[in-house]
C-alpha cells in the first residue's frame, strides 16, 4: 500500500470515527470518555497531516543508502516501515470503533485509552519517526523479556544469588502483566539508572544451569562438546607470502600479562583428533570431557577438510559460547564441521585490546593444532553475531598485519562495525529495542573501549508526561548536529559534493571559527508541537575516547591498506537493527575497494536474532541464510597460490 494511500486512509477512517462518535454523543452513557475520544482522533489527524511530508521526503532519497537495487535496506526505509505499521494498527483499531461504538457493548473507556496510546506514538513519531514493530511470531517473546527485565531489575540490589534474583522475580512479574504504564516506567528507569554489572547478570542468566539445561532439552544432539584450554605458550606459523619462513605468535598479554584462552570444541560427528590424548588434556578436569548420548557410535570419522572458528556477541561484556550452543549445534550438524567457538575475556573487567589478541590467538592456535580438533583446515571460515562479527574482521586484519594466513571467508551477523556514538537513522531504533536500548549501547562501548563509565546522574524533574527517557532528546540532538556528515559517504561523489555546497550557500561556513561557549539547543519542531518527555531526566555521559576510533575497534574506519586483503566478506543483518546502517556501510565501503562483499538484510527481526533461532520460522530462516553462506565460503574453489599473495599484498 503506497504511503499516499496510507495516509489518505487515516484522515477518512479518523473522520468516520468523529462522524460516528458526534451522532452517538447525546445516546451516550459515559459522554466525557466519548468528548476524550473525539480529541484523540482530532489529534491523530493533526500528527497524520504532519507525518505524511518527512515520510515523503524519505521515501524520494532512501534508494540513495542502499548498497543496490537487490539489497533494499537502510536505516531510513525502516523508519518508514515502523511508520506504516503504526498507522496500519490505528486503521484497523479506528474501522472498530466507527462500526461498534454505538453497540450495547462497546467499552468505551478502554477503546479511548487504547487509541489515546496510538496517538502517543503518532506523537513521537513526529520527534522521532519511530515505533519498532517485530515480527509478529517474536512480539510475545520480546513483551516476556521486557516483564523479566524489569522483574530482574526490581530485585537486583537485594541479597540474592543471580538465580535466587531470578526466582524471586518470577513472583513480582505479575503486576509488570497487567499493567503497562508500569512496566514502561520500570523498564525507563532500568536502561538509564542500573550499572553495567546489571546487564552483565540479566544477558547472563542464559549461562545458568537452570537455563541452559531447559534449552539443551530441544537442541541438537552432538558428539562432542567440550571445553579446552590453550596454554598461554608462543606458536610458531609459517609465513602466507613465503611458508619458508616462519611467524612468532605471543600468547595475550594486555592488562594482565600472558593467560591462557578457554574454547569451546562442538562437534555433532566425532572425528579423528577429538578423542586424543593430547586434546583431552587440555579439557576441562570437572565433568564429562566429551558429550557421548545413547545411539551415538564411538567410531571417529574422517577429519574434515573445514573449520568453522567462532565469536560470540554480547557487547563484548557478557555471555560465553554456552549461551550460543544451541544455534552453534545446530550449525555443526547441516554442515557437518566442527566448530571452535572461543570464550574471549569480557569488558570492563578485560577491555581492548584482550578480547581481540585472545580471538587471534585462538585461530592461531587452531590453524597449527587443527588435527586435534577434526579437520585439516583447509578451508577456515570466521563467523561471529555482534561483537563477535567485530571480532571475525579485525581477527582477519591482524592475521593480514602479521603475515599469517587469513580465513578463507567471514560470515558477520549482526556486525558492531562502528563503536563510536555517531547518530544515524538506524540507531533511532534503540530508544526503545528491548534488546538493545541506546544508554546500554553507550555502556558496552564504554567498557569495551576501556574508560570508566559515569553513573547516570539524576536531573531536574520536569511536570511533564511520561514517556520516552532522556536517550531521546541526546540521541536526537548528536542526529540533527551529525547526520549530513555521516551520510554523505553513502553518497556518490557528485551527491556528496552538491550537497556541501548547498549547505554553504545556504548556511553558515563550516570553516568560520566559533568561541567556546554553550551550543544553543537546535529547535526541530514546529510551533505548537511538543514531544512527549520523561517526568524525570537523566545525564548520560556518552563515551568519547581515541580508542572508538582504532581501526581495530571500529573496522568500518579501518583505511584501505588493512580492508584490501580482506577475504569475502558476507553480512546478514536484520532491517530493525540499530546497527544496520553500520552493516549496508561496511559493505559499500569494501565494495569500493573491489573487494569480495554480500549483504543480506533480513525483514522484522531483532538484534541478536540468532539466539532466538527456536522461536520462530523466521528466525529459523535468518539462521539458515547465516548457513548458506557458510558453505559458500567451505565450498569456493582455492585460489591459486600467487592471487592468494596478492591479496595479502
Amino acid at each position: 500500500m503506497d504511503h499516499k494511500d496510507v495516509f489518505a486512509a487515516l484522515q477518512m477512517v479518523c473522520s468516520d470515527v468523529i462522524l460516528a462518535l458526534n451522532g452517538s454523543r447525546n445516546n451516550s452513557s459515559n459522554a466525557d470518555a466519548t468528548n476524550r475520544l473525539l480529541g484523540v482522533m482530532r489529534q491523530i489527524q493533526e500528527h497524520g497531516r504532519a507525518v505524511e511530508p518527512l515520510i515523503t521526503s524519505f521515501t524520494a532519497v532512501y534508494h540513495h543508502f542502499d548498497l543496490d537495487a537487490q539489497t533494499p535496506g537502510n536505516g531510513y526505509r525502516t523508519l518508514v516501515k515502523v511508520v506504516h505499521s503504526c498507522i496500519i494498527h490505528i486503521l484497523q483499531k479506528a474501522r472498530y470503533i466507527a462500526s461498534n461504538c454505538t453497540g450495547a457493548f462497546f467499552r468505551m473507556d478502554h477503546n479511548m485509552a487504547e487509541m489515546d496510546a496510538y496517538c502517543s506514538a503518532l506523537c513521537q513519531l513526529r520527534a522521532l519517526l519511530y515505533l519498532a514493530q517485530f515480527s509478529p511470531s517474536l512480539r510475545p517473546f520480546l513483551q516476556t523479556v521486557v516483564i523479566s527485565m524489569v522483574s530482574f531489575g526490581e530485585n537486583y540490589k537485594k541479597q540474592q544469588t543471580g538465580l535466587g534474583i531470578a526466582a524471586l522475580s518470577f513472583f513480582t512479574s505479575g503486576k509488570y502483566m497487567v499493567d503497562p504504564e508500569l512496566r514502561g516506567t520500570e523498564f525507563e528507569r532500568i536502561t538509564q539508572n542500573l550499572d553495567m554489572q546489571f546487564w552483565k547478570t540479566f544477558w547472563n542468566l542464559t549461562e545458568t544451569e537452570l537455563l541452559s539445561s531447559l534449552t539443551r532439552i530441544t537442541s541438537t544432539v552432538v558428539q562432542v562438546n567440550v571445553i579446552l584450554t590453550i596454554p598461554a605458550v608462543s606458536l610458531s606459523l609459517p609465513l602466507a607470502s613465503d611458508p619458508s619462513f616462519s611467524v612468532s605468535m605471543s600468547p595475550p598479554v594486555a592488562h594482565w600479562g600472558p593467560g591462557p584462552v578457554k574454547v569451546r570444541l562442538i562437534s555433532h560427528t566425532l572425528r579423528q583428533g577429538q578423542d586424543s590424548a593430547e586434546l583431552l588434556a587440555l579439557s576441562r578436569p570437572e565433568g564429562p570431557q566429551l558429550s557421548l548420548p545413547g545411539g551415538f557410535s564411538r567410531q571417529t570419522a574422517p577429519l574434515s577438510p573445514c573449520l568453522l572458528i567462532h565469536f560470540h556477541g554480547g557487547g563484548f561484556v557478557a555471555q560465553t559460547s554456552k549461551s550460543h550452543e544451541n544455534y552453534l549445534k545446530s550449525w555443526s550438524k547441516d554442515l557437518n564441521v566442527p566448530i571452535l567457538s572461543v570464550d574471549y575475556s569480557l569488558a570492563p573487567e578485560a577491555p581492548f585490546p584482550r578480547a581481540l589478541e585472545e580471538c587471534f590467538y585462538a585461530y592461531c592456535w587452531a590453524l597449527k593444532n587443527c588435527h586435534l580438533l577434526g579437520s585439516t583446515a583447509e578451508r577456515v571460515c570466521l563467523v561471529g553475531d555482534s561483537a563477535g562479527g567485530n571480532l571475525c574482521i579485525t581477527v582477519s586484519m591482524r592475521a593480514m598485519s602479521h603475515g599469517v594466513r587469513v580465513p578463507d571467508g567471514i560470515v558477520a551477523a549482526y556486525p558492531a562495525t562502528l563503536l563510536t556514538t555517531d547518530a544515524s537513522p538506524s540507531r533511532l531504533l534503540t530508544l526503545i529495542d528491548p534488546l538493545l536500548p541506546l544508554s546500554v549501547l553507550y555502556k558496552c562501548i564504554d567498557a569495551y573501549a576501556g574508560t570508566s563509565f559515569q553513573s547516570a546522574q539524576p536531573a531536574q524533574q520536569l511536570d511533564t508526561l511520561a514517556a520516552l527517557g532522556h536517550d531521546t532528546v541526546k540521541l536526537l540532538t548528536n542526529f540533527a548536529q551529525g547526520a549530513t556528515n555521516w551520510f554523505q559517504t553513502l553518497l556518490d561523489p557528485k551527491a556528496a559534493s552538491s550537497s556541501s555546497l548547498t549547505t554553504s550557500s545556504n548556511g553558515p561556513s563550516s570553516t568560520k571559527s566559533h568561541s567556546v561557549e554553550k551550543p544553543q539547543e537546535v529547535k526541530e519542531y514546529p510551533d505548537n508541537f511538543e514531544p512527549l518527555r520523561s517526568r524525570c531526566l537523566v545525564d548520560i555521559r556518552t563515551p568519547c575516547t581515541p580508542i572508538m576510533k582504532n581501526p581495530f575497534v571500529s573496522p568500518l574506519l579501518a583505511p584501505d591498506s588493512l580492508l584490501k586483503g580482506l577475504p569475502p566478506v558476507h553480512i546478514v543483518a536484520s532491517a530493525l537493527d540499530a546497527l544496520l546502517d553500520d552493516s549496508v556501510m561496511l559493505a559499500k565501503k569494501l565494495r569500493n575497494m573491489n573487494q569480495p562483499v554480500t549483504l543480506t538484510v533480513v525483514e522484522d527481526l531483532p538484534h541478536g536474532f540468532l539466539s532466538l533461532l527456536q522461536l520462530s520460522k523466521e528466525t529459523q530462516e535468518a539462521s539458515d541464510i547465516c548457513v548458506k553462506r557458510i558453505r559458500e565460503v567451505f565450498q569456493k574453489e582455492e585460489l591459486p597460490a600467487d592471487q592468494r599473495q596478492q591479496g595479502l599484498n
